[in-house]
């Protein structure tokens, strides 16, 4: 071998992955389960806004698991489903372990994403569980009675007008949304059982939607212990490089512009979510 030879063998070649780390990649799942994305939320979480993160995120060469890092209050059922199916999915293709880590909160929808993963983490003071379903609204009949405005509604269907929030309510369309949210929280309850097994505990105290600080959760079996990202990943995969694979923003809010009614309305929808946890 000459002289030339011999100092070219030492220069990596590009795309050369000897020297590359394992990977561990994380994936921000932060704010409101919501299936309407709007220019401006950067705090709604939907199979839209979130599934090239993941797609980057199972897409490493060289990755040893991915880390969730949820915090959440819950939101849209569907949404929730859909995205742990798709973690699931991808996580089942590429044969790597999935750990999820609960902040402030991983409440309701936001726990159902957890339990897509294998492992669950939480902080001492992380609020976790509200296993049920819930949903709400307003009655406006005495407002349009007052400002002398008659309400007009035509349908075709005895229930197309279910729950209108500008006619009294019927005691049949509330029995008809118990049903579903039964239903609902049946669904919810079978994915938890699934997904947790026989680490789950005192299963009367479970499903009631009520919430509990990280150390009842981990004796609850909802998490399996306590510890934060950084820690329990350094200790797990020391060598490891950590990448975060952050969702897209919506145009509108990389450029921070927008319309400030639609920034309200998401301020105040969010704000509502996160109050019902004290937060």
């Amino acid at each position: 071998m000459g002289t030339t030879q011999r100092l070219t063998s030492r220069i990596p070649m590009i795309g050369d992955k000897t020297d590359r780390k394992d990977v561990v990649a994380v994936v921000k799942l932060h704010g409101v389960i919501n299936p309407q994305p709007t220019p401006l939320a950067r705090g709604v979480i939907n199979l839209a806004t979130v599934e090239t993160a993941l797609t980057r995120a199972f897409d490493h060469d060289r990755l040893k698991a991915v880390a969730l890092q949820i915090n959440s209050p819950g939101g849209a059922p569907t949404q929730s489903g859909l995205i742990a199916e798709r973690i699931r999915q991808l996580a089942d293709k590429k044969n790597v372990p999935v750990l999820a880590f609960a902040e402030d909160l991983a409440a309701s929808g936001g726990y159902w994403l957890a339990c897509a993963a294998d492992e669950i983490f939480a902080h001492r003071t992380s609020l976790v569980g509200s296993i049920g379903v819930i949903s709400g609204g307003f009655g406006f009949t005495g407002l349009l009675d007052r400002f002398g405005v008659e309400r007009r509604l035509y349908t075709a269907g005895k229930n197309k007008s279910r729950l209108d929030p500008f006619s009294p309510e019927k005691p049949e369309d509330v029995e008809w949304l118990g049903k579903l949210h039964n239903q609902l929280h049946e669904m919810f309850v079978d994915w938890v059982r699934e997904r947790r097994g026989d680490r789950l505990t005192s299963e009367e105290e479970l499903f009631t939607g009520d919430v509990w600080l990280g150390a009842k959760a981990q004796r609850l079996g909802l998490v399996d212990a306590l510890g934060s990202l950084r820690d329990v990943l350094a200790e797990r995969y020391p060598d490891a490089e950590i990448v975060f694979a952050e969702p897209k923003k919506p145009l509108l809010a990389r450029l921070g512009i927008g319309a400030p009614a639609a920034a309200l309305l998401d301020a105040v929808e969010s704000r509502v979510a996160w109050s019902r946890f004290g937060l």
